[in-house]
């Protein structure tokens, strides 16, 4: 049996180290900026406040999905309210890498399966996003509306968009 164990630190000399390393050495500041601030809004004084208040609007967000999916079975918006950017343009404007993933948050919430496929490009070549979003445990139908998508429309035949930096 072969277990997926992620990235792991070389240097190491004890289990606290090797966590500290791993996970100082793997984590972009992103990342780190999203682990502190969850840490901050479970922290004791403010789990009332923000965790709590966090539940009640999740419940809110999941029942109007519900409400709209007793009528349609797959939902098409947005990925992102902007094009695809440059790799590394937004990592100095934390606030701007929220906004990008506006589109994308309320399916987390409400514990929805979604996936994000390329519908075409910008003037500039970049990628346009679009996101279908699936009843709660309707993953099969949502993969089936995404692959007959994508074999309709055969992005990859058409549009090569390139990294850019």
């Amino acid at each position: 049996m072969v277990f997926a164990t992620g990235y792991r630190a070389k240097n190491f000399s004890n289990l606290k180290e090797l966590y500290c390393n791993s996970r100082s050495e793997a984590f972009g500041p992103e990342v780190k900026r999203r682990i502190i601030l969850g840490t901050y809004v479970l922290s004791s004084g403010y789990y009332d406040a923000y965790y709590k208040k966090a539940q009640q609007v999740r419940t809110l967000v999941r029942n109007a999905f519900e409400k709209v999916f007793q009528k349609y079975d797959i939902l098409l918006t947005p990925t992102s309210p902007n094009v695809a950017f440059t790799m590394g343009s937004k990592t100095q404007n934390p606030l701007e890498m929220y906004l990008a993933d506006i589109c994308t948050v309320s399916v987390n919430i409400a514990g929805l399966p979604g996936i994000s496929i390329p519908c075409g490009v910008d003037k500039e070549g970049m990628p346009i996003g679009m996101q279908l979003i699936g009843k709660a445990f309707a993953e099969e139908t949502l993969l089936q509306t995404a692959y007959s998508y994508e074999q309709e429309i055969q992005f990859r035949n058409q549009y090569r968009p390139e990294f850019k930096k």
